[in-house]
């Protein structure tokens, strides 16, 4: 009989030789002329092609071929013709580049025969094309080393690929970017399943969060898919199914599990065609933070505007910042309840909105307060921002009415030009009278209007007594209830007992709700917010069947002034107070946001003249928003607005 340490230790080489690893493919990071890719693990076709074919394509030591399939619905596939998709592609689709000219699958998108016109050899020379594989519908064959490509198990559209010259496998290409702005928190890719996986990739030598986007020529827009290829990035309060909802705060991602279905405002988007490519970073459970000492488990997203170093406002922050910095990034899924979007939408110089409470479902979605929680979107472009609002709110958005509003309120503006911003405010104001061809506006102080008209229902409390508190009292209560308390629960079962670390400003937030308010509190505000919201629609923001809304109320988003991320500030307050802004919230109207121009300033980082955003918010009457979108994008075509551009210069 063998020794006991002997009998022991085959006992363990035999558990260890019967039990199966979980092994999964996850990918390749590969360089095509210097730029990181990663191709997807799972193949959408596969080439009936030979052996030989494939080899002769093939790069030594390279299990990975790049590939392009090109549409084309000429009759006659010419040198030009090559060159000109060629040119095409490159213009269009920053994932496309000539590296992947490798191999080359030319489908035909016509309705009758075509052929193929020699000679291309030495336009596929110049590229370094090694395999040539036009589809059976071209009525030239062509051979490759002496085989002749047979075609696809799978027609897929144009654009990059790669190709394995072992299997003939083909896959999905993505570029991959540095989230140099840390405006994400992971990037992601579909499933089969309907599901998300992160993104199991890195950009090589790079120490920011890795991004992959596919290729806009996959995608093609319809009418059921308005939102075909759309890049969208989602703020980490949504729930996407396969994919872990942290809200800002490490314990509350490391304590739950996957999502395991996705929320209804996310699922709407994607059906419409919209591409996830990552989720982006919240203040924590979306209250306002302001770099750096407030973000304590996660560090506050860049700014790209001005030198780079400015407040890039929240609770929104990823979207905005990586809508303010990323060209390959198309619109970002933020969340408004105080001002969420429209912070970060005019720090960061793009458009936003905080639409009419209600217009979706926010099942799945973080809550901070039911009573004003409301989903909207950053973007730089206006036409785009339309379509995704129609995707989302579906028909709970009306863009048909006669005219627009011919009357203009303002709230806070400035009336003369003393500085640069209030210059580019006034001249915007301007032509928008012009363009509405509406009478001088008419500036307003909510609070003399109440005192002038205070509704019975208010007694004697000035509009400072019956809202200064309610957004607070709101916000602390209902988010402790909803989220905290079953947070809390759930964590100190996991963790023997022991508390979550939480940044200071929802501790502070939470405590003053729950230390100063009464239990009946949140109900009183909630009441004294539907007082003064009948009150503002009789009064101040009147509906009409012609214009939606008699008049859109202007006031002043961002001035360009400077918000260095690198100063300290004071311990968080509570977020009493009636601005303009919030008003909006109370009245649940759309509050959207517009840049119109940048002003400069003299950096104390850089030690030079730097330009950071100009922007202002338009208010309507609730259910208006389709209104707005309509405005916007006339004042687009008239040269009113403008698409500001990526980076550290607006526009």
């Amino acid at each position: 009989m063998a020794p006991k340490f002997l009998r022991t230790v085959f006992a363990a080489l035999v558990l260890v030789a019967s039990t199966t690893a979980e092994i999964s493919e996850s990918g390749k990071t590969v360089i095509v002329n210097g730029i990181a890719y990663y191709a997807a693990p799972e193949a959408v076709s596969i080439i009936d092609a030979t052996p030989d074919m494939l080899k002769h394509a093939s790069t030594t030591g390279v299990d990975l071929i790049p590939l392009t399939v090109f549409a084309d619905s000429s009759r006659s596939f010419t040198t030009e013709v090559f060159r000109s998709l060629v040119a095409n592609y490159t213009a269009t689709d920053d994932v496309f580049n000539t590296g992947f000219l490798q191999a080359i699958y030319l489908k035909h998108v016509g309705s009758s025969p075509a052929t193929v016109k020699y000679p291309l050899g030495a336009a596929l020379t110049q590229y370094g094309t090694k395999l040539f594989m036009p589809a059976r519908a071209y009525t030239s064959s062509v051979k490759s080393q002496g085989q002749t490509f047979t075609g696809w198990r799978t027609e897929i559209p144009a654009g990059p690929y790669f190709m394995s010259p072992r299997t003939g496998n083909v896959y999905q290409a993505y570029r991959l970017y540095s989230d140099e702005q840390g405006a994400f928190t992971e990037g992601l890719k579909p499933n089969a399943d309907g599901s998300y996986s992160v993104l199991s990739a890195a950009v090589p030598g790079d120490h920011s969060p890795t991004i992959g986007v596919p290729s806009r020529l996959y995608y093609t827009k319809t009418a059921d898919k308005p939102l075909a290829g759309v890049r969208l990035g989602v703020k980490d309060i949504y729930d996407i199914k396969g994919v872990k909802t942290g809200n800002g705060n490490r314990a509350y991602y490391d304590l739950y599990p996957p999502r395991a279905a996705t929320c209804p405002a996310v699922q709407r988007l994607i059906d419409a065609g919209a591409v996830i490519i990552g989720k982006m970073k919240t203040s924590q459970f979306a209250n306002g933070e302001s770099p750096t000492a407030d973000w304590v488990d996660y560090h506050c997203p860049f700014n790209a505007r001005g030198d780079g170093y400015q407040d890039p406002s929240s609770s929104s922050s990823g979207p905005g910042a990586g809508i303010g910095a990323y060209s390959w990034l198309d619109i970002g899924l933020g969340s408004d309840t105080g001002g969420s979007i429209r912070g970060p939408s005019g720090s960061n110089g793009c458009y936003g909105n905080r639409p009419s409470h209600g217009l979706v479902t926010l099942d799945g979605v973080m809550p901070l307060s039911p009573a004003l929680d409301t989903a909207g979107f950053l973007t730089r472009d206006p036409i785009l921002w339309h379509a995704a609002s129609k995707a989302l709110y579906g028909t709970n958005i009306t863009s048909d009415f006669p005219s627009l509003p011919k009357k203009i309120l303002t709230s806070g503006f400035p009336t003369t030009a003393r500085t640069e911003a209030q210059t580019i405010l006034l001249d915007f104001l301007s032509k928008l009278q012009d363009f509405l061809k509406a009478p001088a506006p008419t500036a307003i102080v909510p609070a003399t209007l109440w005192a002038a008209s205070p509704p019975a229902e208010a007694g004697n409390a000035s509009l400072s007594n019956l809202l200064n508190l309610a957004y607070p009292t709101v916000i602390s209560q209902q988010q402790y209830n909803l989220l905290t308390l079953p947070f809390y629960a759930d964590y100190a079962a996991a963790h023997n007992g022991k508390r979550p670390f939480v940044n200071p400003t929802p501790l502070i937030r939470w405590a003053f709700g729950q230390v100063n308010m009464t239990a009946d509190a949140t109900e009183s505000a909630l009441r004294n917010a539907t007082i003064f919201r009948t009150w503002w629609e009789k009064e101040v923001i009147v509906p009409s069947k012609e214009s939606c809304s008699e008049s859109i109320l202007v006031y002043t988003q961002s001035s360009g002034n400077p918000s260095y991320r690198n100063i300290y500030g004071g311990q968080p307050g509570i977020p009493t107070g009636i601005s303009v802004g919030r008003l909006s919230g109370f009245a649940e109207e759309p509050d959207m946001v517009f840049p119109i121009g940048q002003a400069s300033y003299n950096s104390t980082i850089t030690l030079q003249e730097e330009v950071l955003p100009v922007a202002v918010s338009i208010v309507a009457a609730k259910g208006c928003d389709g209104m707005i979108f309509t405005l916007a994008e006339k004042l687009l075509a008239a040269g009113i607005l403008k698409i500001p551009k990526t980076g550290s210069v607006t526009f």
